[in-house]
């Protein structure tokens, strides 16, 4: 039994850093405040299914699919920071992310990805299945799945206490931490692709 807890361990304490459900709470709160209750877990559910279908891909293609198009992880971080920035400066400039009537589009990109499986998670999956079983990685990855999607239907309790007006407030201040990660993000990918020294 000691012979699967221990990979286990070692691998779903990375992907629970690095998918942050927790830490990604309040980003879905601000894409999702003038959603329905209906339209709210539509998006949700949509987005755990993007973001498991984008790990598994890479997790069992990876490799091929970025060599196979010249695409290095860094340029991947780089492309998924600038779309983070997008949705940042426009909810800073119009009040909305998106349109209501795209709520698919929010729910696979930035919710699905890059937010919730992005580049430091398809990285550390690719890394992963080189050091463990690959059906330990997948257990891993499956249960942190569950409990990101798990954590995103609680945003509705959130919206329910903090009302209308508290989350606009609240909102406003996240859209410029989404901005933030955006920009660090982008940042990581230069580093990654040579342009920028890696700070240790």
């Amino acid at each position: 039994m000691a012979d699967f807890w221990q990979p286990f361990l070692l691998t779903f304490v990375p992907l629970f850093i690095v998918i942050d459900a927790i830490g990604n709470l309040p980003f879905v709160i601000a894409l999702t405040e003038d959603s329905t209750r209906e339209e709210r877990r539509r998006i949700i559910n949509l987005a755990t299914v993007t973001a498991a279908g984008v790990g598994l891909i890479f997790l069992f293609l990876g490799r091929f699919i970025l060599s196979a198009m010249d695409i290095s992880v860094g340029a991947f971080a780089i492309s998924g920071g600038i779309i983070l920035m997008i949705f940042a400066v426009r909810y800073m400039t119009t009040g909305h992310m998106v349109e209501a009537i795209k709520e698919e589009m929010v729910a696979v990109v930035p919710i699905g990805t890059p937010l919730t499986v992005g580049p430091a998670t398809i990285t550390t999956l690719l890394l992963l299945s080189t050091q463990f079983d690959l059906y330990i990685v997948l257990i891993s990855f499956g249960l942190n799945i569950f409990i990101a999607w798990a954590t995103f239907v609680a945003a509705g309790f959130f919206m329910r206490v903090m009302g209308r007006g508290g989350l606009r407030a609240v909102s406003r201040v996240f859209s410029l931490l989404l901005a933030a990660l955006a920009v660090n993000m982008v940042i990581k990918g230069l580093e990654l692709i040579g342009v920028l020294p890696t700070v240790a």
